[in-house]
């Protein structure tokens, strides 16, 4: 997923992408469909951004997968070994970060925090945030809470974009008594009549589930103590020692019982670890591993019981087409074994779904309580997304004030959407000591980092960035060979205020208390700091120094009221006029000879100039320097009248 050229992968498998590309990899949970490919990522390709996966993520991550490994060892052996191996798995545990559950974490300007999706343990959805636009990207999640799992959190945040899967379309669940009690009765039945029951699982998720289950009911039930359970995975110790480490994570049924007795030590399953150890002799109950019936002991045991009408089969999960068990589900005559021989099936196949998947009544009730403006539906078979989103658009073709864009693509498709970001500033340090009033202007620095604005005192970059406030010294060396005394007394026409100091054993006059003017041997040095007041201080003083030394004879002490008396009096107005125009522009300016005085109106500050004393009024600082100063330069300019003019530019 990407914005404003940041990129997240929220999935570990592997598409048509540029991997070094991504800033961002988060790992929902610990099924293959979700993190197989990620040793392979982590360590055979391009990738350099960071990865994040919840504690009991990573803890099931890396045993689920070294035993993925074993067995694509065995069955790839012939075709050249397989993506990865040991050591790669190793190795991409040292680059894994683990969260906890609305942890706020951010990573080049991607913000993002995760909920409980109460699909598997541990299984986690992800709040991104980039830019001001949230995207909720679900993974797989339930909204039904089960014997151990919580249900899937529903945001406090509304997103703008929510990727959902859609694993069931529109299919509705049974209600989980149902189900369960349709569950141990058909296991009852099944060990009743002499036969043998074959519950293919996973190693880890919904198996835990049905152990927990059918302990209970075993419990229950002493006729069926002498009836053995099995829980045939060579991870089982391991994959227990992860549920009972990370109890809380679990709903508060599962917490209040760990406090008494740990409710996965079973009483009635026992761990087979390979076939080797099965004493087939008698009505048995075997959880055996893969779910789907591909391979391994699952598959064994199945293609052994198949012919025998009193066994029978449950399926529990979510079977993909073109798999064993979604195909037994059609219950065919014959199945083919995986040695190519036929096989009848007689054995009863039935289906009852403990899939940790949303129905569509949970999938619609989820969106109408987050309501996002953009739907992108994934995670299913085509067929159903499509009839999902149909379903989805029916809902809402009576309510107009409900707008929902609704996608179902195909593997690999783009999809892109426009956001129009408001960008928000927050005002920082001790700018925002004082609540500011409408109309007030906050001066500062704009600090862009990522995607968050913050405006701070220049004072207080240090505190807030990696930078820190400098100065520019500007220094200009001008030939000035007319007596210092002759300068001191202009820049106190000019400035009003001189300040005389010693530096380095040099005179030196300082002016509008920021321009220093170092008397040399035959020259002067103008010193000051750089800022946009600074900089116009020091052209002036740099205009009179270069009118001294161009006809030092010609400047005479005089003042502004004898230059505005008799006939040169309405010339210097004018002048007066045309310079503010020159400087403001013609529709900021207003002049009123016969009221004697010009206006300048510059953004919501107001100058007056009164033409009879020559005096400005004005609130702004700025504004009033620059017209005070100015027409002090004019004043200077014009002084000499018996010597032809010198134009300064």
């Amino acid at each position: 997923k990407q914005w404003y050229q940041r990129r997240v992968a929220i999935t570990a498998g592997i598409d048509v992408i540029d991997t070094s590309q991504i800033d961002l990899l988060l790992v929902s949970h610990f099924h293959l469909d979700h993190c197989g490919a990620l040793p392979y990522l982590l360590e055979k390709t391009n990738f350099k951004g960071r990865t994040f996966m919840t504690h009991a993520t990573k803890a099931s991550y890396k045993w689920l997968l070294a035993d993925y490994i074993k067995v694509s060892n065995i069955s790839t052996e012939e075709r050249g070994g397989v993506l990865y191996n040991e050591k790669d798995l190793d190795n991409s545990l040292d680059k894994i970060e683990t969260m906890n559950f609305h942890e706020e974490i951010e990573v080049n300007g991607i913000r993002f925090w995760s909920y409980n999706a109460g699909h598997v343990l541990g299984a986690a959805m992800f709040m991104i945030e980039i830019a001001g636009v949230k995207l909720l990207y679900t993974g797989d999640f339930s909204r039904e809470e089960d014997r151990h799992l919580m249900a899937a959190e529903v945001p406090n945040v509304r997103p703008d974009i929510l990727i959902i899967e859609s694993t069931y379309g529109t299919h509705i669940h049974e209600k989980r008594e149902v189900r369960e009690a349709r569950f141990t009765q058909t296991v009852h039945d099944t060990i009743s009549r002499g036969g043998r029951c074959l519950i293919p699982v996973f190693a880890l998720g919904r198996a835990q589930e049905l152990m927990l289950i059918l302990d209970e009911y075993w419990e229950a039930h002493p006729e069926l103590h002498d009836v053995p359970i099995y829980y045939a995975s060579s991870l089982a110790k391991k994959c227990m020692a992860v549920f009972q480490t990370y109890v809380n994570a679990m709903n508060d049924k599962i917490r209040r019982q760990i406090s008494i007795s740990n409710p996965f030590v079973f009483k009635h399953i026992s761990n087979l670890k390979n076939i080797d150890q099965f004493q087939d002799i008698g009505p048995s109950v075997v959880m055996a591993s893969p779910g789907m019936l591909q391979s391994g002991l699952s598959r064994e045991l199945f293609e052994t019981w198949c012919p025998d009408s009193r066994n029978s089969v449950i399926i529990a999960g979510y079977c993909v087409e073109g798999t064993l068990a979604k195909m037994i589900m059609s219950e065919p005559e014959e199945i083919t074994s995986i040695t190519g021989t036929r096989l009848p099936l007689k054995a009863s196949v039935n289906y009852i779904s403990f899939s940790a998947h949303t129905d569509y009544e949970q999938t619609s009730e989820f969106i109408r309580l987050l309501k996002p403006a953009h739907i992108i539906l994934v995670h299913g078979e085509q067929s159903e997304m499509n009839r999902l989103k149909t379903a989805l658009k029916r809902e809402y073709e009576d309510q107009p004030e409900t707008v929902m864009d609704i996608f179902a693509p195909a593997n690999n498709e783009e999809i892109v959407l426009n956001f129009r970001g408001e960008k928000m500033a927050k005002v920082v340090g001790r700018l925002a000591a004082k609540k500011p009033k409408p109309g007030d202007i906050v001066s500062g620095v704009l600090v862009k980092r990522g995607f968050n604005y913050h405006i701070v005192s220049p004072e207080e970059l240090q505190h807030y960035t990696d930078l820190s406030q400098g100065v520019i010294l500007q220094k200009q060396t001008v030939p000035f060979t007319a007596p210092f005394s002759l300068l001191h007394h202009c820049l106190l026409q000019l400035a009003g205020v001189v300040e005389q100091v010693e530096q380095s054993g040099k005179n030196c006059l300082k002016v509008f208390d920021a321009v220093l003017v170092v008397q040399e041997k035959n020259k002067v040095l103008i010193q000051w700091e750089g800022s946009n007041m600074n900089d116009m201080y020091a052209d002036a003083v740099l205009t009179l120094c270069l009118q001294i030394e161009a006809n030092p004879q010609a400047i005479k002490q005089s003042s502004l009221r004898s230059i505005t008396q008799g006939k040169d009096k309405s010339s210097f107005e004018d002048r007066v006029q045309k310079l503010l125009v020159e400087m403001f522009g013609e529709e900021s300016v207003s002049y009123q000879p016969k009221l004697k005085y010009i206006t300048v109106t510059v953004d919501s500050d107001k100058a007056v100039v009164n033409l009879k004393s020559y005096e400005v009024q004005c609130n702004c600082e700025t504004l009033h320097q620059m017209i005070t100063s100015a027409i002090r330069r004019l004043h200077i300019a014009l002084t000499p009248v018996n010597v032809p003019m010198i134009a300064v530019t």
